[in-house]
């Protein structure tokens, strides 16, 4: 069981690679789950529309009209997008929101990775996963292509969940063999952005002492790693996806920084 975190640049895949890579983990007789982002989409939806978002730590503040719009991209535009990709290329998938069945159960976060007290509005803090339609997809044969939005415990209120945790939180919940991360660095860098600092191999214990000296945007990717490892999943490596090799690499147990329990 394989659970790929897909998004950002890493989905201006002209050349196809990313379904070759996954109709290849298929072939091999791994199941996938695919959970997507949307940053660059959500931007341009936002824009389109005049309305300015702000960014807190690595975090989108969401408020009700920025979740809308969240929402309706993530689930009825990229998801949908990405499956159809997928079925291009000869593999059954299907789009799915995470909050509509429910998969995802979350409460509002209301703290950064640092600890730091803070108001990001609807943006999820990830409670609890129900695998159960995720399950049955894979049971069918079928690629889960899920959108990472989700609900209060009551059902009432939408939230915005961040892709990386949003994968790591159904890594866990499934026991995943690997969460692949695919960003658009080669990986976890010590000292950023000397490239040379690449991180290939790192204990779960260790990065954690080393985790607040991330910025913003490698900070949730760091937390999303530990945060699998902690709940079960065996190992997390973070990857460049806009190298088309990468994520074969990646299958094949190579390149980026591998994070072990």
């Amino acid at each position: 069981m394989i659970v790929v975190k897909f998004g950002g640049h890493a989905m201006e895949d002209e050349n196809g690679n990313f379904a070759k890579a996954i109709s290849a983990a298929l072939k091999a007789g791994e199941q996938v789950v695919v959970v997507h982002g949307g940053g660059p989409q959500i931007d341009a939806a936002l824009k389109a529309k005049e309305i300015t978002s702000e960014w807190i730590g690595g975090f989108r503040v969401t408020t009700q009209e920025i979740f809308d719009v969240v929402e309706d991209v993530l689930v009825n535009h990229v998801g949908i997008e990405v499956a159809a990709t997928l079925g291009k290329a000869g593999i059954k998938a299907q789009a799915m929101s995470a909050r509509t069945l429910p998969t995802l159960i979350a409460n509002r976060r209301t703290q950064l990775i640092d600890g730091t007290l803070v108001d990001l509005g609807l943006v999820g803090n990830v409670q609890r996963v129900n695998p159960s339609a995720l399950l049955e997809l894979l049971d069918q044969g079928i690629v889960p292509v899920v959108a990472p939005v989700s609900s209060d415990e009551d059902m009432t209120t939408g939230l915005n969940v961040n892709a990386d945790f949003a994968a790591a939180a159904i890594a866990a919940a499934l026991g995943a063999s690997s969460l692949i991360v695919m960003t658009d660095v080669a990986g976890i860098y010590r000292n950023w952005p000397d490239k040379k600092s690449l991180i290939e191999s790192i204990s779960a214990l260790e990065l954690e002492s080393i985790k607040s000296g991330f910025a913003e945007g490698m900070a949730p990717k760091v937390q999303a790693a530990l945060d699998a490892l902690s709940f079960g999943a065996k190992a997390v490596r973070i990857i460049d996806g806009t190298d088309p090799d990468s994520f074969a690499s990646a299958l094949a147990g190579q390149g980026g920084t591998l994070v072990v329990a």
